[in-house]
């Protein structure tokens, strides 16, 4: 039997017993992994004891409040500044094109010594007299039509009656300023003496013509909402000239659309006086009128006249494109004709601003000259 010999005592404990040692290392890791574990455990319950779910949820909330607020300003601001740019450009699109006449850049070559500006007068290849309306789609109004309608029996029947072009602008709709229709104002040229008299007489009742500081005082009546109504009424009463508005669509439209416009504006300037047109005539004449639209499509160029007569009459034509130009149907009360006027002359709120003032502008025209001139030369 071998004896065993013993390990020298100067051997280092790990060389010496290595069994002993990985036996007591795995212990050692063992017992550090538990206490580990143990304190995780420990710590998790702890983070679960502390959690507050009313907390977590309040601030939940408030994240995305001010997440939907911060994205919602951003969409109205971007909206904005959509809105406000297309405005500008509109703005400046809409300003009419200077001409280069060679003058000082400080004179208007449409300008007299009133103040009041010339109609800028141009002629096709034919010589007629043409208005430049500064629209793409309807770049020109005539100068003067030559109508039957209105006219008196006799030689004014058979030669037509004369219209003279006072102003014109564009009709838009909503807040982009949708173009809708070009609109023009003409009166019969034999009756712009009765209203040069009375637009005089408002101002200075013993003046036949009307000097700077006057035209700038008939000019801010007829543009107030309540004295340029209120003259204007009186004027369709009393003096009646014959007149008519000249509609020229610059986009497709249709019949309906056009009559819906102006029932609103009738209705809404006869609501409030119940005395005057809360009659059963008036109710049926505004039924005649509704039924006149009752058609179809209006393509954009296409002209429609709405023509007035001595005696207040309203007569509608329409150029179909086909057979010409036709009558489409008449009203003869008087109040619908003056309603339908007034929505285009005064009032705090009008079809068109643009056209109402460059209608006041050939107001404007009209008395700085002597009572009875302007018939026989007309600017």
């Amino acid at each position: 039997m071998k004896s065993i010999r013993p390990f020298p005592k100067n051997i280092p404990f790990n060389l010496r017993t290595p069994s002993s040692y990985n036996g007591s290392h795995r212990l050692r890791l063992n017992q550090s992994q538990c206490r580990t574990f143990v304190r995780q455990r420990r710590s998790s319950l702890r983070a679960v004891e502390t959690l507050n779910v009313d907390r977590m949820k309040t601030e939940y909330q408030t994240y995305y409040t001010r997440k939907r607020a911060f994205l919602l300003f951003g969409a109205v601001s971007g909206f904005a500044g959509i809105c406000y740019t297309s405005y500008m450009i509109y703005h400046e699109l809409s300003k009419p094109k200077k001409l280069d006449s060679g003058l000082p850049k400080n004179l208007d070559p449409f300008s007299t010594e009133a103040g009041s500006k010339r109609k800028t007068i141009i002629h096709d290849t034919d010589g007629t007299e043409l208005v430049p309306t500064g629209n793409s789609t309807v770049p020109t109004f005539p100068r003067q039509l030559d109508l039957a309608l209105g006219a008196e029996a006799g030689q004014e029947m058979a030669n037509g009656l004369e219209y003279t072009l006072v102003g014109l602008g564009v009709r838009t709709v909503s807040f982009l300023s949708i173009q809708v229709y070009m609109v023009g104002y003409y009166i019969a040229t034999q009756d712009i003496a009765a209203l040069q008299s009375r637009l005089v007489k408002e101002i200075n009742p013993i003046a036949t013509t009307l000097v700077a500081n006057e035209k700038d005082e008939l000019r801010q009546a007829l543009l107030d909402p309540v004295r340029g109504e209120k003259l204007w009424n009186d004027i369709l009463q009393e003096v009646r000239p014959r007149s008519l508005f000249r509609v020229v669509p610059t986009r497709d439209t249709d019949f309906h659309h056009l009559r819906d416009g102006f029932v609103r504006a009738i209705t809404a300037r006869s609501q409030g006086n119940s005395g005057e047109y809360g009659d059963e005539a008036f109710g049926n004449a505004m039924a005649e009128f509704r039924s006149l639209f009752n058609r179809g499509k209006v393509p954009k160029k296409r002209e429609m006249l709405l023509v007035r007569d001595k005696e207040g009459r309203l007569t509608i034509t329409f150029d179909d494109g086909k057979a010409g130009m036709g009558t489409i149907g008449r009203v003869s009360e008087e109040r619908v004709s003056r309603l339908l006027w007034l929505n285009y002359l005064a009032g705090s709120k009008v079809a068109s601003e643009p056209a109402r003032k460059n209608i006041v502008e050939g107001i404007m025209e009209f008395v700085e000259r002597p009572v009875g001139t302007v018939a026989t030369q007309v600017v």
